[in-house]
């Protein structure tokens, strides 16, 4: 299955962030992501986003820095924010009720593509492999969820990067 679009956004009578995944196979995965999981998740995330070997083989950190924003800028840019998350009815393989992710499992493949796997304490949950438009679009997509959730939790860049706009993209996905 390939990832077709997804969509965060905060529930405020769950206080929780909803992660909705739609395949290309007319399947959905639910997941939950509280605050706790997102203070995890975030630096690997930033982790995975320096990780680019345009980056690594910076020796200045300001250097590293810098083109850490300049390529999450094109990133952002070159991502469809625009197309609303299609309400469609799909198979839900993990239920219909939403998976609460309190395990973060980051990884390579053998192609050396970033895989992020969201899993509960038991049971099934999902391995997303991350391109670098994927992954700062889901970069994006949690730093406006989390804005929007008034957790007092800021989720930013590595300083010197480029300052990054939080637009409204509720009701988006990528």
């Amino acid at each position: 299955m390939r990832l077709h679009q997804l969509k965060i956004e905060f529930l405020p009578e769950h206080d929780r962030l909803l992660l909705r995944l739609a395949t290309d196979s007319s399947a959905e995965v639910l997941l939950w992501l509280t605050r706790r999981c997102v203070k995890r998740l975030w630096p690997l995330l930033v982790g995975m986003a320096q990780a680019t070997p345009e980056i690594v083989m910076q020796a200045n950190p300001e250097a590293r820095r810098a083109l850490l924003g300049l390529q999450h800028e094109k990133a952002i840019q070159q991502a469809d924010f625009s197309k609303p998350y299609e309400e469609a009815s799909r198979e839900r393989p993990l239920g219909q009720e939403p998976v609460l992710v309190t395990r973060i499992q980051p990884r390579r493949d053998q192609q050396g593509r970033h895989v992020l796997g969201l899993l509960p304490s038991a049971g099934q949950g999902v391995h997303i492999t991350l391109d670098e438009s994927l992954l700062h679009g889901l970069v994006k997509l949690l730093q406006n969820a989390v804005a929007r959730a008034d957790w007092d939790l800021p989720l930013r860049l590595p300083e010197g990067s480029a300052v990054i706009a939080i637009g409204d993209v509720s009701g988006h996905g990528i």
